[in-house]
C-alpha cells in the first residue's frame, strides 16, 4: 500500500516534486488562487483538488479523506500556509499600518493555521511538515476563542502530547541548494520510530548533515551570456526560458556601471576628467523599529558636479532630478561566489533585492531561476491546454514555491526514519543511547 500525502496551500505543487520524488501518493490538495491550481492539475492529475478558500474546503477536504480512504492511514500533511503576514517586510508594513490605525493588529492571512490544525486533527497523519518564513515563529494570532497566543504554542497545545517535535529555522543553501532561503520549517510525528528519532537527537537537522554551498558561479555560470539590450536579451535556441526583458537606457546606464556585489546606489563618478571615488555611499534608515531608505544619498559627484549613475529619477513636480527611493539591496548584483540570495516574485526586475546578474547587464533569466530553485532537476510541464504560462506567472510561482530539492531530502529523511533505518544513516557520529 502507498504512501498519501495532503497538501494545502499548494500553489502550483512546487514543492510537492519533493514529495512526488518519493513516490507518496499526493491524493488531496487546496490552493485558493485558481491559475496555480490549474497548472497543479496539469502535473499532479490522479490528486483530488479542492480550489477554494481553505475555511470553507476543510470540511469537504476532511469527508474525502474519511469516504475514499476509510481504512487508509495518512502518511503526510505538507502544509504551506500564506506568509506575507509574517515575514520581515509584512510585519514592518502591518505595523505602520496598526501605528497610523488603519490595521488590524493581527494579519487575518497568520489565523490560516487554525483550518490546517482543523484538518489535522481529523485526519491524524503520521508526519506533519509546515513550511514558512522564519518569522512565523514569533507570530502572534488570536485562536477560535479569540485568545492572543504563540501560534507555535498553538500548533503544539491543538497537537497534544501524540505528537512530538519541533519548528527550526534552515537555509536552503546548506543542503545543496544555490540559494540563501531562511525558511522554518516545522516537523511533528505520531510515529514511533519517529519520537524515539526526536528524542535520541533533539533536531531533524543535525549540523553534519550539512552540505558544501553550491554557489552561483556553479550553478549558472556555465550558461550562455544574455544582456538587457534588444537583440542581446535571449538565447530561447539555447533554452526556450532563457531571455531576459529588455531595460530602459537609463536603468542600463546604472547597472552597467555597477560591480559585482555592490548596489548601483553606490555607483562613483564615471566623469572621465574627474572619476572621483569618496562620493557618500547608500545606507538605510531605522526611524522606530521600521527600515527607510536614505533620502540623504546624493546623486552628483562631489568633487566635479557630474550626475552619477544612481538611481534618480525626474520629479514631475518640481522638474528636478532625485533619488529613486530604494533600499541598499535594490539594485544590487548578486556574488559569483556565493549562493544566490532569496528569489522573490520580483526577481525579474532590476530594483529587487540582489537580483542583477553578477557580471552582465541584466537580471536572472527564468531558466537560471529554475536552476536555483531547484525545479530544473525534477520532471514538471508549466503549459495549461498546450499553452507555456506567462512570464509573470512564472515569477510568482518560483517565488511563491519552496526549492522542492529540500522537500524531497526531508521526505527521504521521514522514509528512513519511519523505517528504522535512521539508527545506521543518522547516527554516525553519535553513540546510541536508548537501544
Amino acid at each position: 500500500m502507498t504512501k498519501k500525502a495532503i497538501c494545502l496551500f499548494s500553489s502550483a505543487g512546487i514543492g510537492e516534486l519533493g514529495i512526488k520524488q518519493n513516490e507518496i501518493d499526493i491524493i488531496i490538495s487546496n490552493e485558493i488562487i485558481q491559475n496555480r491550481h490549474e497548472l497543479y492539475k496539469v502535473n499532479y492529475p490522479e490528486t483530488k483538488c479542492f480550489t477554494g478558500d481553505i475555511w470553507v474546503e476543510k470540511e469537504k477536504i476532511v469527508n474525502y479523506f474519511k469516504e475514499e480512504y476509510p481504512d487508509e492511514e495518512l502518511f503526510l500533511l505538507y502544509a504551506t500556509p500564506p506568509c506575507q503576514g509574517m515575514s520581515s517586510n509584512g510585519a514592518g508594513k502591518l505595523l505602520d499600518g496598526v501605528r497610523k490605525g488603519i490595521r488590524p493588529p493581527i494579519d487575518e492571512r497568520n489565523r490560516l493555521i487554525i483550518p490546517t490544525l482543523d484538518i489535522i486533527t481529523e485526519t491524524r497523519p503520521k508526519w506533519i511538515l509546515l513550511e514558512n518564513v522564519p518569522n512565523m515563529k514569533n507570530t502572534i494570532i488570536n485562536d477560535e476563542n479569540d485568545n492572543y497566543v504563540n501560534i507555535m504554542d498553538y500548533i503544539q497545545s491543538r497537537l497534544g502530547s501524540e505528537y512530538v517535535g519541533k519548528g527550526e529555522v534552515v537555509s536552503c543553501s546548506d543542503y545543496g541548494i544555490p540559494q540563501v532561503r531562511k525558511r522554518l520549517i516545522t516537523i511533528f510525528t505520531r510515529d514511533e520510530e519517529g519520537k524515539k528519532y526526536f528524542k535520541e537527537l533533539g533536531t531533524f537537522f543535525p549540523e553534519n548533515e550539512k552540505l558544501p554551498q553550491i554557489t552561483l558561479r556553479q550553478a549558472i555560470g556555465g550558461l550562455p551570456s544574455l544582456d538587457s539590450r534588444k537583440g542581446y536579451e535571449s538565447r530561447k535556441d539555447f533554452h526556450p526560458l532563457h531571455y531576459v526583458p529588455i531595460m530602459k537606457e537609463e536603468k542600463y546606464w546604472w547597472v552597467s556601471n555597477t560591480k559585482e556585489g555592490d548596489t548601483a546606489y553606490n555607483n562613483q563618478c564615471v566623469n572621465e576628467e574627474c572619476g572621483f571615488q569618496g562620493n557618500q555611499k547608500h545606507i538605510d534608515v531605522i526611524n522606530n523599529g521600521i527600515a527607510q531608505s536614505s533620502k540623504d544619498t546624493p546623486i552628483y559627484c562631489a568633487k566635479c558636479g557630474s550626475l552619477l549613475p544612481r538611481p534618480t529619477i525626474i520629479d514631475k513636480k518640481t522638474g528636478k532630478r532625485r533619488l529613486i527611493r530604494g533600499f541598499h539591496s535594490a539594485y544590487r548584483r548578486m556574488n559569483w561566489d556565493e549562493p544566490a540570495s532569496t528569489l522573490t516574485k520580483n526577481f525579474q526586475f532590476e530594483a529587487s533585492d540582489n537580483k542583477i546578474h553578477p557580471e552582465q547587464n541584466r537580471v536572472l533569466s527564468i531558466y537560471e531561476a529554475l536552476i536555483i530553485q531547484t525545479i530544473n532537476d525534477y520532471e514538471y510541464c508549466f503549459e495549461i491546454n498546450g499553452k507555456l504560462i506567462t512570464r509573470s506567472l512564472f515569477a510568482q510561482i518560483i517565488g511563491e514555491s519552496v526549492p522542492p530539492k529540500l522537500i524531497d531530502m526531508i521526505c527521504r529523511k521521514i522514509i528512513d526514519i519511519s523505517s528504522g533505518q535512521w539508527k545506521s544513516k543518522y547516527l554516525k557520529s553519535k553513540q546510541l543511547s536508548l537501544f
